[in-house]
């Protein structure tokens, strides 16, 4: 068995490694650069629900900083807040880290359906960017994929927490 030399094994390696380094670069950096949700293009995020299709009394939108909601008193709350980029950068990348944008634009329940006279929680969410705006409506009465549904909660569950924080940092 003969050994390679040094200079066999240094060609080898800028024959087949530097190659495939570059094309894996020159792919991905296209693929990056073309990325339809890119946070540098980062517009706003709406956040809408309520009990029934009808009634989505609980709103926030970035663009504006308008948030109402509905407190526990069933009094209706209206506040000016604007989240910080640290914020919307993380509920930009946990929708990403979601799959919110493969998620179907429309996942609705049965809207004839009612708990103790009540319809189920619905929501809307939308992440706005320059080139492309992706928009879900969400029924927590959907009746699809576990996953798919436990993806939408969590993203709920984020951007609720996120819009909390905000308002006891605004409040103080």
């Amino acid at each position: 068995m003969r050994k390679l030399s040094l200079k066999r094994k240094i060609f080898l390696i800028v024959c087949i490694v530097v190659p495939f380094i570059g094309y894996s670069a020159y792919y991905y950096a296209g693929i990056i650069k073309n990325a339809p949700y890119r946070f540098a293009e980062f517009d706003h995020i709406t956040f809408e629900y309520g009990p029934g299709p009808d009634s989505l009394v609980n709103k926030y939108s970035t663009k504006t900083g308008q948030y109402q909601y509905v407190d526990n008193r069933d009094s209706l709350v209206k506040i000016h807040m604007k989240l910080a980029s640290k914020d919307l950068l993380y509920l930009h990348r946990k929708a990403s880290e979601l799959g919110f944008w493969d998620f179907p634009t429309n996942e609705r329940g049965d809207t004839t359906q009612t708990t103790q006279g009540h319809h189920g929680l619905r929501y809307v969410i939308e992440f706005s960017y320059k080139r492309k705006t992706k928009r879900v409506v969400y029924d927590k009465n959907f009746e699809g994929d576990p996953k798919l549904k436990d993806a939408n909660e969590q993203l709920i569950q984020t951007i609720q927490k996120v819009l909390d924080d905000a308002e006891n940092d605004f409040k103080q």
